[in-house]
């Protein structure tokens, strides 16, 4: 335990004790966690600025748990649920492609792989669950970036700095650009040697109820399983998976949902 930050484990022990009641004063808080009240009064303040703690209605020394939390919670219950349907229909769509099949969500800049599914031939991808990747690269990832708001896009784009991963890792922004505009018109990604040099993929987006890009499927393998032929394929089974889990997850499906036409 010495290796741990000492406030920090201070002030989840903090948020802990408002599973005892909904709301706690100062006071309350002083008593049960033992510590000095300029101490408490600086970890108390920093989690109300951070909005894991916010101010009682009724007093300002009472303090209950803040909309962080409730943003932080709903987003594991989704990540969960999503993991928790995708996964048969992950495994129904590897067996029609026989190649292998992941899902990943954006966190921050980032795409995390958080479910996947392997092919049984002897030549695969390895791609592990937890893994991270920029959203510029590959197509699972790109699909995620592709279908962000236009504000976001262009944000993300005029301070992101692009570095080479695989050979074919696009480092180009106006060529990035471009293909995100493609990505948003046909509904789709496709990659080829970004990631990993000797490796392929195409991606779709999973949507919730609201009608927001929550999460990525994609079908990836070695290049030379992926020409022209199983590409379209490839495309239209993993957009059937994915609408399939778009609608469990309560999104009302219509083919121009899936794409997002450019003039």
């Amino acid at each position: 335990m010495d290796h741990l930050n000492k406030t920090v484990l201070k002030s989840l022990e903090i948020l802990q004790y408002f599973k005892l009641k909904p709301q706690l004063t100062f006071k309350e808080l002083e008593e049960l966690s033992n510590l000095p009240k300029s101490t408490l009064h600086r970890i108390l303040l920093t989690l109300e600025s951070q909005r894991f703690l916010k101010r009682g209605e009724d007093s300002k020394s009472t303090f209950e748990l803040g909309l962080e939390l409730l943003e932080l919670g709903n987003l594991v219950s989704s990540n969960l649920k999503i993991r928790k349907i995708a996964l048969p229909i992950m495994e129904k769509l590897r067996d029609r492609v026989n190649e292998a099949v992941n899902l990943v969500i954006r966190e921050k800049n980032e795409a995390v792989y958080i479910e996947k599914v392997d092919t049984s031939q002897p030549v695969r991808v390895y791609t592990q669950v937890g893994r991270r990747a920029p959203l510029y690269a590959g197509a699972c990832p790109r699909v995620l970036l592709s279908f962000m708001e236009e504000n976001e896009i262009n944000e993300y784009l005029s301070n992101i700095d692009l570095t080479k991963i695989g050979k074919g890792t696009i480092v180009d922004k106006k060529k990035l650009a471009k293909e995100i505009e493609r990505s948003r018109c046909l509904g789709y990604t496709v990659s080829y040697g970004e990631l990993e040099t000797e490796s392929a993929a195409v991606g779709v987006p999973i949507r919730d109820y609201t009608g927001q890009v929550i999460g990525g499927l994609s079908i990836a393998g070695p290049l030379n399983r992926f020409h022209s032929k199983n590409i379209d394929f490839f495309v239209q089974e993993a957009k059937q998976k994915a609408k399939e889990i778009s609608a469990q997850m309560g999104f009302n499906i219509k083919e121009t949902d899936f794409r997002r036409e450019t003039k």
